[in-house]
């Protein structure tokens, strides 16, 4: 998570498929014409477009050839529009359904969110695992005189955070590897963890006290619990965090949140 004052708050997307499958990511180059759209879909809906032809075909790991002629197909149905100097982006049908899946969110959610706020107050964020990156999708502020500059539907790394780390430790070793490999571990503070050693040490604390902590690992000032959110057969869908900022919560003060953060994290995992 970052500050209004923060340095960038983008992860830069996958550049090329990873080494091997990956459960819930991306796989390889190859793939069905459906994999490959649906790639190029998500690479189209990422945060800062309309994008480059060449940008979507790196971030979708799908040649350019192939994901001109799909991109073509996705505009003349509406779903992507082309905005001029090969530059794609947002289609009315995609936009549409952006709108159908955000009011069909389960009942409950908001709720959960909410009281997990009023327990800690701290900012509370909810993210999905989205490939190689957690993308938030639901974010309560506090009542701080602080604004976090994180927002829906901006895509964050799997090892620099604290809800990326807690779903990261609940994936078998091989899926770990594979999807590091894919995203690299790029440094994006002093504090930030970039070989593989130090990540799995680390997933291994946090599967021991069952919750993760980002202590400027993201960015400097910036403080996160998270717990992660299981699916109904296990696997880890998402979780859920709390935000704060080192120069008024304690690291102490903030693994204090963990049992409102893993009792929230169990009450979402029905309604997720």
């Amino acid at each position: 998570m970052s500050t209004e004052q923060g340095p960038g708050e983008e992860v830069p997307q996958p550049a090329g498929a990873a080494g091997g499958a990956s459960a819930g990511g991306r796989t390889s180059a190859a793939g069905s014409a459906l994999e490959k759209s649906l790639r190029i879909l998500e690479a189209v809906a990422a945060p800062g477009g309309p994008h480059r032809l060449t940008d979507v075909t790196t971030a979708a790991a799908v040649p350019k050839s192939s994901t001109f002629r799909i991109l073509a197909a996705l505009a003349e149905q509406g779903f992507v529009r082309a905005e001029g100097e090969g530059r794609y982006g947002v289609g009315p049908r995609l936009r549409g359904l952006s709108a159908l899946v955000g009011a069909a969110e389960p009942a409950g959610v908001d709720e959960v969110l909410h009281e997990l706020r009023r327990e800690t107050g701290q900012t509370v964020h909810l993210a999905l695992l989205t490939g190689e990156t957690i993308t938030y999708v639901r974010k309560l502020e506090a009542d701080q005189p602080f604004r976090t500059a994180s927002r829906v539907g901006m895509r964050m790394p799997l090892h620099t955070t604290a809800i990326g780390k807690s779903v990261l430790a609940l994936l078998p070793a091989e899926e770990v590897r594979a999807l590091t490999a894919a995203a690299g571990l790029p440094r994006r503070t002093p504090k930030t963890l970039t070989t593989a050693l130090e990540l799995e040490a680390e997933l291994a604390a946090v599967r021991a006290r069952g919750f993760a902590v980002d202590d400027e690992e993201n960015e400097p000032t910036i403080r996160c619990a998270g717990a992660a959110v299981p699916g109904p057969d296990g696997r880890p869908v998402g979780g859920v965090s709390v935000t704060t900022v080192t120069f008024l919560v304690s690291r102490a003060e903030v693994e204090a949140y963990a049992p409102a953060l893993r009792a929230a994290a169990r009450a979402l995992s029905p309604l997720l």
